[in-house]
């Protein structure tokens, strides 16, 4: 499963070069829609066939890469909202236990396989993503603005869901590049639009570091999607045990790269995730 694990790599990428976002102080909205532009272009380039405005029209997955699109932006504004207002062990956790809907969806659509083994797999996954998150010293009041990480949970599952669905359902085998362009396209035309209203309010200050930022995020983004479209592709592979597989192993290497290189600190709450999240990837792999 070489895909699969190139999507975590890049995938665990993406929140190194957030962190290195912070760092450099780089804007990241900016740097999103940047990003999201890069994407769109790689995406077009890497195209087999020649590219025409009423094909991609027409297609059947059209309108659902709209709604991808717009998905995108609105997760992220999400995201944002939720780390300030909740703090950011409930952003995390949220975001990253909402694989539990691609999952259920799987087994019920798909008739994918189910049993003890997988089931306790997936359960100690959704433990391990939330002991790997948190920190003891956080208080977190769930109570409080529940909108916001409610809101989180379902659109990142919501997002998992549509791509494995409309991949399998409407995108030709040759025709992923063209599905996630478009998706990135939809995406950056929002972004430019949230930008030019920023620009008529005066609400904007542009640095050419942030567009170089969004050129490197732009490229880690498009093959994080792509590795992780051709992991779902795989023949006799389950779309329950790649998002178990690939959310978890993305959350401990996230832990251990954090630990290594940022120096950031991780409690014994955050050793036991890291540990059962290595269990939870044999049971739902060997199930």
């Amino acid at each position: 499963m070489i895909y699969l694990l190139l999507s975590i790599t890049a995938s665990t990428l993406i929140f190194i070069i957030f962190k290195l976002f912070n760092y450099y102080k780089i804007d990241t909205l900016q740097a999103i829609v940047t990003n999201y532009i890069i994407a769109c272009i790689y995406g077009l380039l890497s195209c087999d066939a020649s590219i025409q405005l009423t094909e991609i029209a027409n297609a059947k997955w059209f309108y659902g890469a709209f709604a991808l699109g717009f998905l995108f932006i609105f997760v992220f504004n999400i995201m944002a909202l939720t780390a300030q207002r909740n703090g950011l062990s409930v952003a995390s956790v949220a975001s990253k236990m909402s694989v539990i809907i691609p999952i259920i969806f799987g087994i019920y659509v798909y008739n994918e396989s189910v049993g003890t083994q997988k089931i306790l797999g997936i359960l100690l996954a959704l433990i391990a993503v939330y002991l790997a998150s948190v920190k003891s010293k956080t208080k977190i009041n769930f109570k409080k603005n529940l909108r916001f990480p409610l809101l989180l949970f379902i659109g990142a599952g919501t997002i998992d869901t549509s791509i494995k669905y409309l991949e399998t359902t409407y995108v030709a085998e040759n025709g992923v590049p063209l599905f996630s362009a478009t998706i990135f396209a939809f995406a950056g035309i929002i972004g430019l639009s949230i930008l030019i209203f920023k620009i008529a309010k005066r609400d904007f200050r542009f640095e050419s570091k942030n567009i170089y930022g969004g050129i490197i995020l732009g490229i880690v983004n498009y093959y994080s999607i792509i590795f992780l479209l051709k992991a779902l592709n795989f023949e006799g592979a389950e779309s329950s045990s790649i998002f178990t597989v690939n959310n978890v192993a993305i959350v401990m290497l996230s832990c251990l790269l954090g630990l290594f290189f940022f120096k950031e600190r991780i409690t014994k709450k955050n050793w036991l995730g890291i540990g059962l999240a290595i269990v939870s990837i044999f049971l739902v792999t060997l199930a």
